[in-house]
């Protein structure tokens, strides 16, 4: 029963550590202004769908904890490619705007995630749910 409360937080580090050690690679330094929102896997993507993986795995799919996981996971997932990536958007128009001004760039652009990243988190999620189950 406490895999339940431990999961996502194990999820959450696997998925933090990976996200950091791509980041890192990629900029080919050790990434830690790049930390928070946005990157590959999602962290938010691979949280919620390693609790509904888990549940789903030990409990079925036909059960209310599953659906109202599942529910959860729809949400974030749609957050996480619409809304905050709009965020984003509209935080790098702001940051040109206030640049062409001679004003500085403050606000964060990294805000959402592409649907690869998604799905990176997604698959990273299933993993750990099935290695609790």
């Amino acid at each position: 029963m406490t895999s339940y409360a431990i999961v996502p937080f194990v999820t959450w580090l696997i998925a933090g550590s990976l996200k950091f050690m791509i980041n890192s690679v990629h900029a080919r330094r050790l990434a830690f202004g790049l930390i928070g929102y946005g990157g590959l896997p999602s962290n938010h993507s691979a949280i919620v769908s390693s609790m509904a993986a888990l549940i789903a795995f030990r409990e079925g799919m036909n059960t209310p904890a599953f659906g109202v996981a599942i529910t959860l996971a729809f949400i974030v997932l749609l957050d996480a490619n619409s809304l905050r990536r709009q965020v984003g958007k509209h935080a790098a128009a702001i940051n040109a705007i206030n640049a062409a001004n001679g004003g500085e760039s403050s606000l964060r652009e990294r805000m959402g995630h592409t649907r690869v990243e998604i799905a990176a988190g997604i698959l990273v999620g299933v993993c750990i749910g099935y290695l609790f189950r």
